[in-house]
């Protein structure tokens, strides 16, 4: 394998002195670094694994391709074709993978969409960024969940999703920031073209083992009647339940479920995320960074646009990446400009 990041003596090397920190009698003693090294070890040796794997695999397709070769046999031609296709697709995959070394990257994500400027126009804009999100998951082979939304005239005002998969949060967070929209409206009986904004924001689903002390008097616990779809249930029990963080204001709520019972856990699930990340990015010093990042839902601060009149073109305004394929973006394909980002992020220039 070639060396740099792919380098798989370094790695192996890498991965046996984090496991002798284990072995240390005070290991345990500091949980979230031990928490952190435990982490850190689980990535490499996936890491190793899925190289590994791939190596193994194409040296038993050059084997296979050198006795065709002497054989004079073309009756391999169409495997040994397929399989360094899909071998070839798995190299980029791993690449990108690679890319995704931060604490969180591997795991699931909530991910949140909210209307910005633009009224009944941008609630319809939500409607149509979680249907290409939801899209994507599915192609990306991840399980979703709709865990809170509130529901507005032409479309949607706020929704909160769970993705669950690996590596979820890694891609997703690229996603972070204002999304525009360029349009003729459909609501608009003039037919004029209109520009409408939403915003993403994407959360770690948090591993149960990690400890966030979490007091009963510091949280506000509500309930309310769901507010959507859900058939005869829904409006006649208090089932939704909003929780919020007394000292830090932050706030979560889910109404998805039937019982209170199970949207206060799931509610408490996304509180602890919040309030992960939010102590994650104190110490990481990325608080005024953080703040920057979550502009006015308004012109001027989008990462990207997707303009439908009077050309078609979606164009990420942080890495120039565009294309003219809008209705593919929109049933998902955004994995082009997922890579661009990453790719620029590892390269160290600025965004």
């Amino acid at each position: 394998m070639p060396g740099g990041i792919f380098d798989l003596t370094t790695r192996k090397s890498e991965s046996a002195k984090l496991e002798k920190e284990t072995e240390k009698a005070d290991f345990w003693q500091n949980r979230e670094k031990a928490g952190n090294i435990l982490g850190k070890i689980k990535r490499i040796r996936r890491s190793i694994e899925n190289w590994e794997k791939l190596k193994e695999e194409y040296i038993n397709i050059s084997e296979l391709y050198e006795l065709a070769l002497d054989e004079k046999d073309q009756s391999e031609e169409k495997e040994i074709r397929e399989t360094l296709d899909r071998l070839e697709k798995e190299y980029d995959r791993l690449k990108i993978v690679e890319l995704l070394n931060e604490e969180h990257d591997s795991a699931s994500a909530f991910l949140a969409i909210h209307s910005g400027a633009g009224g009944t126009e941008a609630c319809d804009w939500v409607s149509m960024l979680l249907r290409m999100y939801l899209r994507w998951a599915d192609i990306q082979g991840y399980k979703t969940e709709i865990i809170d939304i509130l529901e507005a005239e032409g479309g949607i005002k706020s929704v909160l999703i769970q993705v669950e998969g690996e590596y979820a949060y890694g891609y997703l967070k690229t996603e972070v920031g204002i999304h525009r929209l360029v349009r003729i409206s459909p609501f608009d009986s003039g037919k004029r073209r209109h520009t409408s904004f939403a915003s993403v924001f994407c959360n770690p689903v948090i591993d149960d083992e990690i400890e966030i002390e979490i007091k009963t008097e510091d949280l506000r616990i509500d309930t309310y009647r769901s507010a959507g779809a859900g058939g005869q249930h829904v409006n006649k029990t208090d089932s939704a339940v909003r929780i919020t963080h007394i000292p830090t204001g932050i706030v979560a709520q889910c109404q998805n479920e039937r019982s209170q019972h199970k949207n206060k856990a799931m509610a408490l699930k996304v509180l602890k995320s919040r309030l992960y990340e939010g102590e994650l990015k104190k110490k990481e010093k990325e608080k005024e960074k953080q703040e920057k990042q979550k502009k006015d839902i308004a012109w001027g601060n989008q990462i990207r646009s997707y303009v439908f009149h009077p050309y078609n073109m979606v164009k990420d305004h942080r890495t120039k990446h565009e294309t003219g394929n809008i209705q593919a973006v929109m049933d998902g394909a955004i994995d082009p400009f997922i890579q661009e980002f990453l790719k620029l992020q590892f390269s160290g220039e600025k965004v």
